[in-house]
């Protein structure tokens, strides 16, 4: 049974942080035989933990039928947490009421300081470009936000979140999102144009920013 609930743990984090995915492709990413991610895939679906994508999404291999693909459910996607999620959105519409708006972007601004106070000690020897990604990756990891980055082939990067710890509270406060991007365009430095180019918020499947030199 534990084996079972770590294998199904890590379809779960695949499928997290990369969307929807075939059978095929999570054997393949798990090193398992087909058949075998097969059964998990199916006593998952069982259980309500994930779902099959829709067939404009199905992957297609060549002539015939496309592979079954699957996506993970909305409940899934809340395993991964949402930090304190009421307790925060409760805390800022509080602060709304009492303080007005301009209580609520002070915060917003106290946390963003607090935030680039972090990171700016932490990067403090990341001279290259790919040194300060890496680095702020890092940070990110360790604050839940599935972070990865990869190279764009033209001398910058594609930045990535998969999960988004305080999705409640940036849903109750847009603010903590542009603060969030201000914060990334400072650290990394003047030379290079930070830009989100997908937001969660927006309907897209996670946050990801493009970080290219001027």
């Amino acid at each position: 049974m534990k084996k079972n609930a770590k294998t199904e743990d890590a379809i779960l984090a695949l499928l997290k942080a990369r969307g929807i995915m075939s059978a095929v492709d999570l054997a393949d990413k798990l090193n398992m035989t087909s058949i075998g991610m097969r059964q998990h895939l199916k006593r998952m679906g069982e259980a309500g933990m994930i779902k099959a994508a829709s067939a404009n999404h199905a992957s297609q291999k060549g002539a015939g039928r496309p592979a079954a693909s699957w996506e993970l459910t909305a409940d899934s996607h809340n395993k991964f947490g949402d930090s304190h999620a009421l307790l925060t959105k409760d805390l800022i519409e509080g602060a709304k009421a009492v303080f007005g708006e301009e209580g609520v972007e002070q915060l917003v601004a106290y946390r963003e300081d607090q935030t680039l106070k972090l990171y700016t000690k932490n990067m403090s020897e990341a001279s290259s470009l790919k040194e300060r990604v890496a680095k702020l990756v890092e940070l990110r990891e360790q604050e839940g936000y599935m972070a990865e980055a990869e190279e764009d082939g033209n001398g910058g990067f594609l930045f990535i979140e998969n999960h988004c710890p305080i999705c409640t509270a940036a849903m109750a406060c847009q603010g903590f999102c542009r603060a969030e991007l201000t914060v990334f365009q400072t650290v990394l430095g003047t030379d290079v144009i930070v830009e989100r180019v997908e937001y969660l918020l927006e309907g897209g499947r996670r946050c990801s920013y493009s970080i290219r030199p001027k």
